[in-house]
This record gives structure tokens, C-alpha cells and sequence, in this order.
């Protein structure tokens, strides 16, 4: 199993905290977030692990290369004009690597903290595509926001399966739980993705964003 670190983005809504470094290497008790993701990677034993950069790119390389002695690195260079889909995608090498050497995949975002315990879910799931939920997403919520519904998205379960995601909720009926940014695709299914991306019509707006800025979500569906 290999994993994927997401990490192109600018953060600008943790400035000035990542005005002279990316967003996962903000400190979270003394810790860069990126680290915490690194250590529960590398706690169940996946140290196959690719970074996809873009805003402070050598920045970021330099302290993973120094740090965690990672050395697999693409960049987005138009991480300003695009989303996490085309980050994702950046690395197309290193996901077709993984479909070749029947490797399953697990994709991260970089601004996420996270546990052994999660990764080893992931791990342990035979599904195709796994994803991690977060259902006790409210208790942080309503600490960031006045009214939580303006900033959650949907997520609803039927039988333990997703059948809706990342749409604008009207009520908390309609969350039963979050989405976080971290996935599991099998090999078998990483294939299938990659084939469904390239099938997708360039010229549609997708949930009201353009192909480059179509969100992961929104790809998921």
C-alpha cells in the first residue's frame, strides 16, 4: 500500500500563519501538521509516500526530504488557479505506478490531522473505495463557526454506502457525518478512476466549478 499527500494548496485562512510556509506545516501543539499524518502513514507500515506541492514548494520539499526523508515530489504549478482534483492528478505517474505494481492507494489531504487508528481502518477495508467519516464533526463546528450549516457540506449513509456528498446542506439532518479528506482507492478501482477523468467533458461546469477547479467531492460522485 502507498499513499498520497495532497499538499498544494495556500491556506488563506490560517495567514499569517502561512505567509513564509504551506498550510500542512502549520504547528498544531508543537507539532507541523504534516507530521502527524507522516507518523500515522508510517506507523502501519506505508513509507511509499508521494507529496504533491505547489505554494512554497521548496519550502516544503527541503523540510520533507530533511525531516522525513521523503524524496517523491510533484508540483502543481498552477495551484493558485486550480483544486484538489488537479493536484491529485499531477502525480498521474505515480498513480498509474500504483495500478502497475497492484499497489492500493491511499490519498490524504495535507491540512488534516489524523491517527494510526484511522489509516488502519482504511487499511483494513476490502471495499474498493473506502472513505473516512467523521461523525463527531459537530463538537469542532460549532467551536469555528456561529452557525455550522454555513460551512458543512452533506454526507448521507444508506447502509453504510455514501449516497450524496459535498453539496450545501439545509439542515443537519442531512450530515451524518464529515468528510475529511482522506480515502482509500484499490488498485483494481484506481484504474477505473483514472478512466472516469479522462472521460470527463472539460467544457461542463461541475457543482458550479470549471473543470480545473472541480472539487474532489464532486469528482468522487
Amino acid at each position: 500500500m502507498r499513499a498520497i499527500i495532497l499538499a498544494a494548496g495556500f491556506g488563506s485562512r490560517l495567514m499569517p500563519l502561512t505567509k513564509n510556509n504551506p498550510k500542512c506545516m502549520v504547528e498544531y501543539k508543537n507539532k507541523k501538521i504534516i507530521d502527524y499524518e507522516i507518523q500515522a502513514l508510517k506507523e502501519n507500515n506505508i513509507h511509499e509516500i508521494c507529496v504533491v506541492g505547489g505554494y512554497l514548494f521548496d519550502v516544503l520539499k527541503d523540510y520533507m526530504g530533511k525531516n522525513h526523508n521523503l524524496e517523491l515530489f510533484y508540483k502543481n504549478e498552477n495551484y493558485d488557479k486550480t483544486n484538489m482534483v488537479q493536484t491529485l492528478f499531477c502525480a498521474r505517474e505515480f498513480l498509474q505506478s500504483c495500478i502497475e505494481d497492484k499497489q492500493d492507494l491511499i490519498i490524504s489531504y495535507a491540512d488534516i490531522i489524523y491517527f494510526k487508528d484511522s489509516i488502519e481502518k482504511l487499511k483494513q477495508s476490502k471495499d474498493d473505495f473506502a472513505i473516512v467519516v467523521d461523525k463527531s464533526w459537530k463538537e469542532l463546528w460549532v467551536k469555528r463557526f456561529e452557525n455550522p450549516l454555513d460551512d458543512a457540506e452533506t454526507l448521507k449513509l444508506k447502509d453504510d454506502f455514501i449516497v450524496e456528498l459535498g453539496k450545501k446542506a439545509k439542515n443537519y439532518n442531512e450530515i451524518q457525518g464529515q468528510y475529511i479528506g482522506l480515502f482509500k482507492f484499490s488498485h483494481y478501482f484506481l484504474k477505473e478512476v483514472l478512466k472516469t477523468y479522462d472521460e470527463l467533458d472539460k467544457t461542463l461546469l461541475y457543482d458550479g466549478k470549471d473543470f480545473k477547479n472541480m472539487y474532489m467531492t464532486s469528482f468522487l460522485q
